[in-house]
């Protein structure tokens, strides 16, 4: 289970998340919609612990970690925490000088320090996973970007992470590749996989979500089902953004 308890996040004197509570049940899968500059890549980055909180705790499975402003990090359990977790960014972050199957060896071979040989085959089973085992042994720079992201999307479930969390995993593609991207997390969410994702694809979050979270400048403004959220949210702020999302 993952749970994010009061969580308050401030950069300098602009706070952008403010008193967050949230649980994600084990096997569910959460879109996180709202407008730029709302908060959503924020406190996707706060489960993992790459954004600090000024203060709240977050839980991870057994790892619970509490912030206070000014207070002493643990470190070691920030460690503990994050490698429990799976992390999709938007512009796919491969290395342009290693292949596909490198990709998603390297978190195993250099973290984990696992053997090359266990690693390549954790690998290419999730190289086949996404559907890419005929691109073991490419080039990052000679695939398609739905292609790269897939890469980065088997990198990320390579540790087996309690959750997998994508920021604007379809962002940065046309539609056609975006597709691609939807049916493999679509497959991984039926597979029972968690997940949270911060997203404006409306087609993403209706087809893969359980639960949709509508933040909008630090604050949770709505959440419920998808098909209720996208069809007759209950704030007419939700309703006026998710107008915006359809006319797109």
């Amino acid at each position: 289970m993952i749970a994010l308890e009061n969580i308050v996040k401030r950069f300098g004197t602009t706070e952008v998340l403010s008193g967050i509570s949230l649980d994600f049940a084990e096997r569910s899968v959460t879109a996180i919609i709202g407008p730029s500059g709302g908060g959503k890549s924020t406190l996707l980055r706060t489960i993992n612990l790459l954004e600090i909180p000024t203060s709240g705790a977050v839980t991870v499975g057994e790892t619970r970690v509490a912030f206070t402003p000014g207070g002493r990090v643990d470190r070691k359990a920030v460690l503990t925490l994050r490698r429990q977790t799976g992390m999709v960014f938007q512009n796919f972050q491969l290395f342009p000088h290693r292949t596909a199957v490198e990709n998603v060896m390297e978190g195993l071979v250099t973290v984990q320090k696992w053997s090359r040989e266990k690693a390549r085959t954790r690998a290419l089973d999730l190289l086949s996973k996404v559907g890419l085992s005929e691109k073991a042994d490419a080039w990052p720079a000679t695939l398609s970007g739905g292609q790269q992201q897939r890469v980065a999307i088997a990198r990320a479930l390579a540790p087996s992470p309690k959750v997998l969390l994508c920021d604007e995993p379809t962002s940065a593609l046309d539609p056609e590749l975006a597709e691609e991207v939807v049916e493999v997390l679509s497959q991984l969410a039926g597979e029972g996989t968690t997940m949270v994702m911060a997203t404006h694809d409306l087609r993403l979050a209706s087809k893969v979500a359980n639960e949709v979270v509508f933040l909008e400048a630090g604050h949770v403004v709505e959440k419920g089902e998808p098909a209720r959220i996208f069809t007759a949210p209950s704030q007419p702020r939700t309703a006026r953004f998710i107008s915006t999302l359809r006319a797109a």
